[in-house]
């Protein structure tokens, strides 16, 4: 069942939230592009450029079954034309000293939409979706390092808790930090 979350208004363009929509091969296929797109772009979700969405795919299948076995939650916000121009993947903790909180994965906002305020728009929108997800006390994220997404996510409120140098590896001559960042949920 989905679940529509506030509309964050973006300057005069509204960007609409909705947790756990329906996994129509029209939204799959919407966040497949937009996976491609922020990728090429140099987004740092997990791939990098150049890619194609035929290469996306199999993640996001990964993903759709993780949300059909209850593990995964995807949160999407659409632009004002209805377009999927953002999105984050909510999920959680097996372990049961650890399920009062969730990792939030491939936060994405459409190249064409950035420098507009919908990163902030849906890292709130997130904020308030776990917030009422049950038991749910705190959101854990990573980034890659050297790309400014750790000043980003300060910004929205979160900390950075732990950074393991190198760990990514972008290039043959490329190593990244993973920044791990904490957003307690009081």
């Amino acid at each position: 069942m989905a679940l529509t979350v506030p509309v964050g208004i973006v300057g005069r363009m509204p960007l609409r939230f909705e947790l756990d929509p329906e996994a129509t091969p029209e939204l799959l296929d919407s966040v497949c592009a937009l996976w491609a797109d922020v990728s090429n772009a140099g987004g740092a979700v997990g791939f990098v450029p150049p890619v194609a969405k035929d290469d996306i795919r199999p993640e996001l299948l990964k993903h759709l079954a993780a949300m059909t076995e209850g593990r995964t939650r995807l949160l999407i916000g659409r632009d004002e034309d209805g377009a999927v121009a953002a999105t984050a993947f909510f999920t959680f903790n097996v372990h049961r000293l650890m399920r009062h909180w969730c990792w939030l994965y491939t936060v994405m906002v459409h190249p064409s939409h950035q420098g507009k305020g919908y990163g902030r728009a849906l890292m709130a929108a997130a904020g308030d979706a776990a917030r009422d997800m049950d038991g749910i006390r705190g959101i854990r994220l990573t980034c890659r390092g050297g790309t400014g997404a750790d000043r980003f996510y300060e910004a929205c409120g979160y900390k950075e808790v732990g950074r393991v140098p190198g760990a990514i590896k972008v290039a043959d001559d490329d190593f990244r930090d993973d920044v791990t960042m904490w957003l307690p949920l009081n």
